[in-house]
């Protein structure tokens, strides 16, 4: 025993640090039976394709693609390139009987559309039954809808860069329905859909024309002040009665018609 301890201490003053087996250690053997673990490269998590072209670009495409109308409404409540969508409550579609051939078109959505999802809604809407009821019409002979699918905040006015991403799918809305006419109200309204010729000369309480995107021929328009000035200034509401008995006589022609 005292031999074998003054050979171990022997070992440890020569530097040996690890124990010495009885048999030799055969390391590639070793490797054979215990192979070092191979490494493999993990391809990265696939990523979600990045939109491609601007958001104006991208709105365009998606709204051309829509056969219908309810695949543009999909595409609209899909489409992330206009921030207004994450603030509003509700997107406000069109609504009414899309057989019909007059396509009434509204401001921006206000406080009671954002909340009910309904163009025309509130004091507003209230104050259109009264007038089209004046002149032996509802809305639901009609085909509503506002400029823009979604409420600015606080009401305020719509950008120039909201409505350059919203306008296709109003476009192809109307590429779709294929009206006779439009009929519409606000100034916002007024001066995107007409053409710049139609606004200078717009006549105060006639037929004019608007130009929309995808359609080969202008569209015979009215241009009425807009639900929330009339309800301001109850004298505006003076040239809205001329344009709508206008209305009435262009549908009363085009019964004659058929």
């Amino acid at each position: 025993m005292d031999d074998a301890f003054a050979l171990l201490r022997l070992q440890l003053e020569w530097g040996a640090d690890e124990a010495i087996a009885l048999e030799p250690l055969d390391r590639m053997r070793a490797a054979e039976v215990h192979p070092e673990p191979v490494l493999r490269a993990v391809p990265p998590a696939a990523q979600p394709a990045a939109p491609v072209g601007t958001a104006a670009e991208r709105a365009v495409g998606l709204a051309g693609g829509a056969a219908t109308l309810e695949a543009l409404r999909a595409a609209l409540a899909g489409f992330d390139g206009c921030a207004l969508r994450d603030t509003a409550s509700n997107l406000v579609f069109a609504e009414g009987d899309t057989s019909s051939t007059t396509l009434i078109v509204g401001e921006p959505p206000g406080r009671e559309e954002d909340r009910s999802g309904h163009p025309f809604a509130g004091p507003e809407g209230a104050l259109l039954d009264q007038m089209l009821a004046s002149i032996g019409l509802t809305r639901s002979a009609l085909m509503l809808t506002p400029l823009v699918p979604w409420r600015p905040p606080g009401g305020r006015p719509v950008s120039a860069a909201e409505l350059a991403v919203c306008l296709p799918f109003l476009h192809r809305l109307i590429g779709l329905l294929q009206p006779r006419r439009l009929v519409i109200f606000g100034g916002t309204a007024t001066r995107v859909l007409l053409t710049p010729n139609a606004v200078r000369r717009r006549p105060a309480r006639g037929w004019t024309e608007a130009r929309i995107p995808g359609l080969a021929q202008t569209l015979p328009a009215l241009a009425l002040p807009g639900m929330t000035e009339m309800l301001k200034t109850p004298p505006t509401r003076r040239d809205a009665w001329a344009g709508l008995r206008l209305l009435r006589r262009a549908l009363e022609e085009e019964l004659t018609q058929t």
